[in-house]
């Protein structure tokens, strides 16, 4: 069994998420024509890209099943390996359809990343310590996403693919570090799992995960569009993603302290609240300048809350279902994201504030429902009493 503190763990766990997501996301501004090169139509690039969600839909709830069956490090390694073999196919003579399967692997790889790590996490550090270092990964997710476009600028359309074999290579270094990290498993059970238990910190996180989605879902479809029809220059689109990003990064450290050491009910719901208000927000705000900002104020409420509801997602689980917890996180806010960038482009184009303020709506409802699921439900959590959290 390898061996490494929980600190060292998270440490490269950090980095290795890190990695992940800045080269999930480096060639994406220029993937579409990318795809277009290779002969992809619109229909056909839509199906690509679409497919990286489905996947991770579809599979993160089972490859949490065999984390919490097997271990987490080898679903951590096998993930890496994929994603960075995955990845080398782009530098492949393929026409454009055959990325399909490239992305569906990716996406399946990405989830499995995702529920391995962060249930490495919870099962390395005492509930009263999850919220620092659940924040770590979650900052290392959005400075990926944030830098990757940024460090990707520099290659052409002709050169993404050899970019694209580089982050493969990493991936697979990744993964070398991976096998040699202690995630928190114990030796193997052949027992069957038990059935996942269902308690209310977990069924509030899965409704919190909901309204998380929608709200994303949205912003993947129509943030650019209304920043448009708001006549906006490019740069100014994309520094708002960047705008958004920094806060976040900065603070959430600052989220896994409140998460740590404050009511995490009452900083999870104020944290979706705030997202809805925001979102219910933008459509009126013709002023771009103040979008900009507007997007760094509503990072401020998402990173201070964030660490509290993946914090509450874990409490008063058992470890050898921590991963399907995971997976079933994931899978809640993928779908609903799904959902929303289907319909919210429907939404748009009947009127550009329509799908703005459907899920706002749709999210504050979810968000005040938390108050059900999480009631009995200890919200500060102290070094001398981790109580078991009240079933649903």
């Amino acid at each position: 069994m390898p061996v490494s503190t929980p600190r060292q763990t998270l440490n490269r766990l950090t980095i290795i998420v890190l990695i992940q997501w800045m080269g999930a996301t480096l060639g994406l501004p220029l993937l579409a024509l990318f795809l277009e090169h290779r002969g992809g139509s619109p229909h056909v690039i839509g199906l690509i890209v679409a497919s990286f969600f489905v996947a991770g839909v579809v599979t993160q709830y089972f490859l949490g099943h065999l984390a919490d069956k097997f271990g987490r490090r080898p679903i951590l390694v096998v993930s890496l390996v994929a994603y960075g073999l995955a990845s080398m196919t782009y530098a492949l003579p393929l026409s454009a359809l055959w990325f399909t399967l490239t992305r569906v692997v990716q996406g399946a790889s990405a989830g499995a990343l995702e529920v391995a790590s962060m249930s490495a996490v919870a099962a390395l550090f005492a509930e009263h310590e999850r919220g620092g270092a659940i924040s770590r990964l979650l900052a290392a997710q959005l400075m990926g996403v944030a830098i990757g476009p940024v460090v990707g600028v520099v290659a052409s359309v002709n050169d993404l693919g050899w970019v694209f074999f580089a982050t493969g290579v990493v991936s697979l270094v990744a993964a070398l570090v991976a096998y040699h990290t202690n995630v928190g498993d114990r030796a193997y059970d052949p027992s069957p799992l038990a059935p996942l238990r269902w308690n209310r910190p977990f069924a509030g996180a899965l409704v919190a995960a909901s309204a998380t989605g929608l709200a994303v879902g949205v912003y993947e479809t129509c943030w650019s569009l209304l920043m448009h029809s708001h006549h906006a220059s490019t740069l100014q689109i994309r520094l708002s993603w960047t705008m958004f990003a920094l806060p976040f990064v900065l603070l959430s450290r600052a989220g896994g302290w409140i998460a740590d050491h404050l009511n995490r009910r009452a900083t999870a719901l104020l944290g979706l609240l705030n997202g809805a208000a925001f979102l219910a927000t933008y459509p009126h705000i013709h002023n771009n300048v103040a979008m900009l900002f507007l997007g760094s104020a509503e990072s401020i409420g998402a990173a201070l809350s964030s660490p509290s509801i993946a914090s509450l997602l874990s409490q008063g689980a058992h470890t050898r279902e921590l991963s399907r917890r995971q997976g079933l996180y994931a899978t809640s806010t993928t779908a609903s994201l799904a959902l929303a960038s289907v319909t919210s482009g429907f939404l748009f184009t009947v009127n550009a504030a329509l799908p703005f303020t459907v899920v706002a709506v749709a999210s504050s409802l979810l968000a005040v429902s938390t108050l059900f699921f999480w009631r009995g439900v200890t919200g500060r959590i102290t070094a001398s009493a981790t109580p078991e959290a009240p079933s649903v």
